[in-house]
């Protein structure tokens, strides 16, 4: 199995020590959620991961490769075609209709747009609606859809079902476990609905400063 991303001893402070000696792996077909209360670090950690943020100490490793060590130009490309981010905030272009906003991820990543995944979303009536004109739920899953169109190695997903109904969010978080198994992929979440994080394989939470893992 390989690994897909490492990181040792990451630590973080704001104005005061957010989590300090975190170190985490994924490999290949591995989900893993991480919980824990408001303001625990939880998403900033996934920031890291992601290489949104830099950590004030530790080391991420993606791919084999130290994130530190590569170019910018380098680490662009990696983004680009290999890491997919889920936001709560769906950064969807606005003046876009929600097919435009699929066609811009497809052509970034040289993919092609499936129409089983629009089927799977439940969003293929309104896929040539503008952004704007779709209810929050829509538009959570068209960025959703967004994402795995690009085929990325790695999803970071930061309350990914914070806008859908329990039904709709276990159909999500189902068709995301599918991805990564048929695609050698994996998924690192964040979540405050600890049901949705147990369907994860590994689970984690962040308590006094510390990473602890719980399932």
């Amino acid at each position: 199995m390989k690994q897909l991303l490492s990181a040792k001893n990451i630590s973080h402070t704001f104005e005061y020590e957010l989590f300090s000696n975190i170190s985490l792996e994924l490999n290949e077909g591995e989900s893993i959620a991480i919980i824990g209360a408001s303001g625990s670090g939880k998403s900033t950690l996934l920031h890291i991961l992601s290489t949104l943020l830099t950590p004030k100490e530790g080391d991420v490793s993606l791919f084999g490769k130290d994130i530190k060590k590569l170019s910018q130009n380098q680490l662009s490309l990696i983004k680009r075609n290999q890491l997919g981010l889920i936001f709560q905030s769906h950064y969807l272009f606005k003046g876009f209709s929600a097919y435009e906003n699929l066609e811009v991820a497809a052509m970034l990543s040289a993919q092609e747009i499936e129409e089983k995944l629009l089927d799977d979303l439940e969003i293929k009536k309104v896929i040539q609606q503008k952004v704007t004109e779709l209810s929050g739920g829509q538009q959570q899953r068209i960025s959703i859809a967004r994402v795995l169109t690009k085929k990325p190695r790695i999803i970071f997903a930061d309350e990914p079902t914070g806008n859908l109904d329990k039904t709709t969010a276990h159909k999500v978080i189902n068709l995301l476990f599918e991805y990564i198994e048929s695609h050698s992929a994996g998924m690192i979440l964040v979540t405050h609905d600890e049901e949705l994080a147990y369907m994860c394989q590994n689970v984690y939470r962040v308590e006094n400063k510390e990473l602890v893992k719980v399932k």
